[in-house]
């Protein structure tokens, strides 16, 4: 074989590799016509890239004007996602509201078998936090959840069938007078209705199945009724193994009435992979909700606990008047990645 030909069957393979990682990518935007499609929209960021690296060197063959066209494509579908791109610089820092209590809350998937279960109660007794969103709540948490009960009194566990994949919600403040917590079916979703200084916030924890062909798609319809249930101010958090852009996350959102918060970041990778891979080639599937008289102010990734998730630390304040936000996005992230701050 001659170096030309050679070079033509190399170019040729690589158009085909490049053709089929862009079909992969459009097929992830029509993720609301079958859950299969939204599947492909989970990894929309590491398909940009492979798109572009694959084009790139085809400019200089026959297939140029294909890679220009797929390199474009690239930057664009890239563009949807800039939201939840690693930051590699701090936000400036956003000046809290004057006449509001800021409050945080704490999110985080524990990782059922976690083998360092003291570094998650440092960072809690660190950042401490007012509310607790917690997913992968197995029976080792139950026992470890105990040791804190006397800083977090306020609390619902929502076991899940196999024991292991449960939800917990852990407040320092009280639950609101004639309110009882509830767990939802198979302990995907936990709701409190919690009193932050005299006004009532409904807090849900949440966990999510894996997406296509596993069965979040049909799980978020189990849980159609409480998200639509949720009350007229509220927060919710937790890991919903689908990215902002997708329609999983859409559709929760439009079920719960509710507006997705831009993304922390980069927050889950395969365990075996170092965290610096994590925040920067990982996706970003835990995911903050919020509606009403509540304003998210800040969120920031915190360092690893032992768990195949960052937690995340997100700060809000609440409204005291209830009323409704004249802007859709109101609870829209103020500012992202600035320092935790311990709240007493």
């Amino acid at each position: 074989m001659t170096a030309g030909a050679h070079s033509n069957m190399v170019a040729g393979l690589a158009f085909l590799a490049m053709t089929a990682l862009s079909a992969a990518l459009l097929a992830g935007f029509f993720g609301m016509l079958h859950p299969a499609f939204d599947s492909f929209a989970h990894f929309r960021i590491h398909l940009s890239v492979l798109v572009a690296l694959v084009a790139l060197p085809l400019l200089a063959s026959s297939f140029r004007l294909q890679a220009a066209a797929a390199l474009l494509f690239a930057v664009a579908c890239l563009a949807t996602t800039a939201s939840a791109l690693p930051r590699l610089w701090p936000q400036p820092a956003v000046a809290k509201p004057a006449d509001r209590m800021v409050y945080s809350l704490l999110q985080m998937n524990l990782r059922f078998n976690n083998p360092t279960p003291k570094k998650v109660l440092s960072l809690i007794g660190r950042t401490n936090p007012d509310v607790i969103t917690l997913d992968e709540v197995s029976g080792m948490w139950t026992t470890e959840l105990g040791y804190i009960t006397s800083a977090y009194p306020y609390r619902i566990l929502c076991p899940y069938p196999n024991g292991m994949f449960g939800v917990a919600l852990l407040s320092r403040r009280p639950f609101a007078t004639g309110t009882t917590p509830r767990c939802e079916p198979r302990g995907a979703m936990a709701t409190a209705t919690i009193d932050f200084g005299g006004t009532d916030v409904d807090v849900a924890a949440i966990h999510l199945s894996w997406p296509w062909p596993k069965e979040q798609y049909w799980q978020i319809g189990e849980l159609a009724e409480p998200l639509a249930g949720l009350g007229q101010t509220a927060i919710m958090a937790g890991d919903c193994n689908a990215v902002p852009w997708s329609a999983a996350v859409r559709r929760v959102a439009a079920l719960g009435g509710l507006t997705l918060m831009p993304s922390a970041g980069p927050t889950w990778i395969h365990r075996t992979l170092p965290d610096f891979l994590r925040r920067y080639a990982g996706l970003p599937i835990d995911q903050v909700f919020s509606k009403g008289g509540l304003t998210i102010l800040s969120s920031t990734r915190l360092e690893d606990t032992g768990s195949d998730h960052l937690p995340v630390l997100v700060e809000f304040s609440v409204r005291s008047d209830e009323k409704q936000p004249e802007d859709g996005h109101a609870t829209a992230l103020a500012a992202s990645d600035l320092p935790a701050k311990p709240h007493g």
